[in-house]
């Protein structure tokens, strides 16, 4: 296990990236007009790629925490926010593997949104005049950014995700915890922060077989990956 303050390091560091990446001061291809359409279409994707999980009642839950808290097309910025408020608190307070999990969770967001940058920025020199995304031009975009390596480690944070909040569940005293914490953190506008944890630990502990559920995700993921680098027609067909 990492120590405590090599992962509050860790953490620190991702949360600060992460906002950069998402400030348009800092970052001005968050302004580029293929991004929101960009991530509506891969949105759309992932809840096609989900289906079998999402029509699972006991995977049901840790699938839409993926889609909505990890992968999803919303404002992190008060979570992080509160991240950066409370660090030093969490350090005392929370097991080392859940702000483990929380580091990588936040760099899942923040490697997703940087390699969006890229395709965004992609489509419009392929494209600088279509207003919709279809699988071709994605396709296309996505051989155009390359980076295989980097693909290949967003894929394996997934694991490192959903495994983290497995271990967590693991971990006595973190659910009482988390319920003892709620009213103080609302009263204290931590509110996005408790609920990110909370919804992650209540999705997982309905889960049973986390390592399963990751490690199918992750198969589909770098099947889908291959596919596109290797200009495959049907790049996410299920098979």
């Amino acid at each position: 296990m990492p120590h405590p303050h090599a992962v509050v390091l860790r953490l620190s560091r991702r949360v600060v990236c992460h906002q950069a990446l998402h400030d348009p001061a800092v970052e001005p291809r968050n302004r580029l007009r293929w991004l929101p359409e960009l991530r509506r279409w891969q949105a759309e994707r992932l809840q096609r790629s989900f289906a079998r999980f999402l029509g699972d009642p006991r995977r049901r839950a840790a699938a839409e925490f993926f889609l909505t808290d990890v992968y999803g097309d919303r404002d992190f910025a008060r979570r992080d926010a509160d991240i950066v408020r409370v660090i030093p608190m969490m350090q005392k307070l929370l097991p080392t593997r859940l702000l483990a999990t929380i580091a990588s969770a936040i760099e899942l967001g923040a490697l997703s949104h940087a390699l969006d940058l890229r395709m965004a920025e992609a489509l419009q020199r392929l494209a600088p005049r279509r207003r919709r995304l279809d699988q071709d031009l994605y396709a296309q975009a996505y051989r155009t950014v390359g980076l295989p390596r980097l693909r290949a480690h967003q894929i394996g944070l997934i694991g490192e995700v959903g495994g983290g909040f497995g271990r967590a569940l693991k971990t006595r005293g973190v659910a009482a915890l988390l319920a003892f914490s709620r009213g103080p953190a609302r009263l204290a506008g931590l509110g996005e922060l408790q609920g990110f944890l909370e919804r992650g630990y209540v999705a997982f502990e309905r889960l049973g077989d986390v390592a399963g559920f990751v490690a199918e995700i992750g198969d589909d993921e770098r099947e889908a990956m291959r596919r596109l680098f290797e200009g495959h027609p049907e790049p996410f067909a299920a098979d």
